[in-house]
Order: C-alpha cells, then sequence, then structure tokens
C-alpha cells in the first residue's frame, strides 16, 4: 500500500480534507451555495479514500502479523485464518484500484448523456429506445439519478433523441466510456418477411462544467430554434413551446433542452450543454486525443461502432476497442453494462 500513500496519495488527499474542513468551519461557508454542497461532496469523496485505504492498510498488517505469529508456532489453524482473510481483501484493494481509474478532472461530477438514432427510420429509432432504456435502468442499478432535458420521439416507435442529465458520485467517471456509436444486428419485429437488419444509434457523454470554467460562445455561432415539446420523459418534460435548440456553426453540434417551463431556462440549460461539449472537445485537442472524442462525429454507420449488439443469428454483446463480451445479451440490454465500463477504464482509456 506504500505507507497508504503511493498511487492513492493518501497524505495529499489528508491534506486537502483539512483544508476543505477549515474552509467548511467558516461562518460564511454556506453563504457559497452550490460551491458550498459541491465542496461537501469532494470531502465525502476523499474521506472515504482515506478510510479505505488506512482500513485496508490496518488489515495487511494484521494478516502478516497472524502469519509470522503461525510460521513461527507452526500453528496451522493461524494460517488457515489468514487464507480465509485475503480473498476479501484483495476484493477490496481491487476495486479501490479500479476507483483510482476514475481519476479525471471531471470524472467524480455529474453528466449528461445523449442518444441520436442513425439513418434507417424505424428500426434505428427503436434501437435509440433499446439503448435508452439500458442506460436507465444502469443509472438506477448504479444509485444515479435521472432527469430527461430533452425528447424526440420516433416517427412510428422509438426515439429520434433523448437526452438526459444523470446525477450521482463519479456519474461522468463511469459513463463517459459509452460514447460513440453502437449497432444492432436482429431479425427486425417491424419486417413482415423478419428479415436481418443492422441498426446504428449514436451515444455521447460530456461532464457537468464547473462553474468557475468559463467557455465563451459568440452569439453570431449559435443558431437558436423553438419548437413544442413532446414525448416520452412524463412530467419531465415540458409540453409547451418553450422548447429550445441550438445548433453551433462551427462545430455542427446541436443541443436541446425542454424540460423547463420558461424558454429563458431552457436556453440556459441547452447554453451550458453547448459549452461543456466545446470545453471537452478542447481538452481533447490539448490531449491530442481527437480522433478518441470525434466518435460521436463519425457517420452513424459501418465501420464506426464501438460496440456491436448481435442478437442474430447468435447472441454477443462485444466491445471492438477492449475485445470484452459477452453472451448474455438480455443482461446486458436491462442495464448490466459494468463489466464493459470496468474493461474500458482498466485498459487506461483516453
Amino acid at each position: 500500500m506504500k505507507n497508504s500513500g503511493g498511487i492513492f496519495d493518501v497524505p495529499v488527499k489528508q491534506e486537502r480534507v483539512a483544508e476543505l474542513e477549515a474552509e467548511i468551519a467558516r461562518p460564511d461557508f454556506w453563504n457559497q451555495g452550490e460551491q458550498a454542497q459541491e465542496l461537501l461532496r469532494e470531502r465525502t469523496r476523499l474521506q472515504k479514500v482515506v478510510e479505505d485505504c488506512l482500513a485496508v492498510k490496518q488489515q495487511l498488517e494484521d494478516a502478516t502479523v497472524l502469519i509470522e505469529m503461525g510460521e513461527e508456532g507452526e500453528d496451522q489453524a493461524t494460517l488457515e485464518e489468514v487464507n480465509a482473510m485475503l480473498p476479501a481483501l484483495e476484493k477490496k484493494i481491487a476495486a479501490m484500484e479500479f476507483a483510482r481509474m476514475l481519476s479525471g478532472p471531471h470524472d467524480a461530477g455529474d453528466a449528461t448523456l445523449s442518444i441520436n438514432a442513425g439513418a434507417g427510420g424505424t428500426e434505428a429509432q427503436d434501437w435509440a429506445d433499446m439503448l435508452l432504456r439500458m442506460y436507465l435502468r444502469y443509472c438506477e442499478d448504479k444509485g444515479f439519478k435521472t432527469e430527461f432535458t430533452e425528447y424526440q420521439p420516433g416517427d412510428d416507435a422509438g426515439l429520434k433523441s433523448a437526452t438526459i442529465s444523470v446525477t450521482g458520485d463519479y456519474a461522468y467517471g463511469y459513463l463517459r466510456s459509452e460514447s460513440g456509436i453502437h449497432r444492432l444486428v436482429r431479425i427486425s419485429p417491424f419486417d413482415a418477411n423478419s428479415r436481418r437488419h443492422t441498426s446504428f444509434c449514436s451515444v455521447f457523454v460530456f461532464p457537468e462544467l464547473d462553474e468557475s470554467i468559463e467557455v465563451v460562445v459568440e452569439d453570431k455561432d449559435i443558431k437558436v430554434d423553438t419548437y413544442r415539446a413532446s414525448g416520452a420523459g412524463g412530467q419531465h418534460i415540458n409540453k409547451t413551446d418553450s422548447a429550445i435548440r441550438i445548433t453551433h456553426m462551427p462545430t455542427g453540434i446541436v443541443v436541446a433542452c425542454q424540460n423547463q417551463r420558461s424558454q429563458h431556462a431552457n436556453r440556459a440549460t441547452a447554453l451550458q450543454q453547448l459549452k461543456a461539449r466545446l470545453y471537452e472537445m478542447e481538452v481533447r485537442k490539448k490531449e491530442q486525443e481527437a480522433a478518441a472524442f470525434s466518435e460521436d462525429k463519425k457517420e452513424i454507420g459501418w465501420g464506426s461502432q464501438i460496440r456491436s449488439y448481435v442478437l442474430h443469428p447468435y447472441r454477443m454483446v462485444k466491445d471492438h476497442r477492449t475485445g470484452y463480451e459477452t453472451g448474455n445479451t438480455d443482461a446486458v440490454l436491462n442495464g448490466d453494462i459494468e463489466a464493459f465500463i470496468e474493461a474500458y477504464l482498466l485498459r487506461g482509456s483516453p
């Protein structure tokens, strides 16, 4: 564990917790509004890392002492006790190592997830609806809170596009692996001749920006359209003419919001989403990872998919970036995608 520090930087985290405690103790702390809440969340996250590292360190020390005692006294019962302890300890260390992968500048924060159906009409729109259901189930299982900010229903079934806000610890860190093109192969339920069809959808995930990060968007670079909200989303979608769609002409990025009760509020939310996407794009460019970032800009079709979901003539879901695959397609489509996310993060994802 390298003195509970090393790769986990425990001393550094302890120092930061102390700084946060001092900040929280200030009389005017709660006047900071949302920033105060963020500082509290940061303290909670860091305290958990510190406590977990110290607990594992103590367990390792206890195990070492028991091994020495067992070997010196040739006490087989003591050695068996240590062996019984090790699996749980190894599992905890592995979980901590995985959590360390979520160390990007925005990984600990909230996320926005957007789904867009590719060409193919009803087939692609139904596939988009299946993906939305998969992600909603995954978020529910993780304890993340979701809220629709935009939803455009399909012509006959499914959806053309949907955007959800995802709130929870490390929401962006977990979901960022899902950005890209998703391909489905199946016997179409909409084809009277029961032929096999291939459908594509794009998924894009971007972080909620810290208010201290300023991204300038010129009025001359955007086109703002208003429209009437409709479709699924229940109480989360406002059925009025206040929905806003913003197109950023230089990049072609389109964002929309329709869950607020005024054009002003929807415009503010959509503009914040646009700024987050532009910021993320700039970060990727600086890191010379524009190719990975632009997966959502590729044509939604052959050769650009990050993951394939095959339901016929065999059943398999395979991630083309990591090689991870499973035959349990039903579980995956019901939200069991944690193994795919872990494989992506543990490979040293961009």
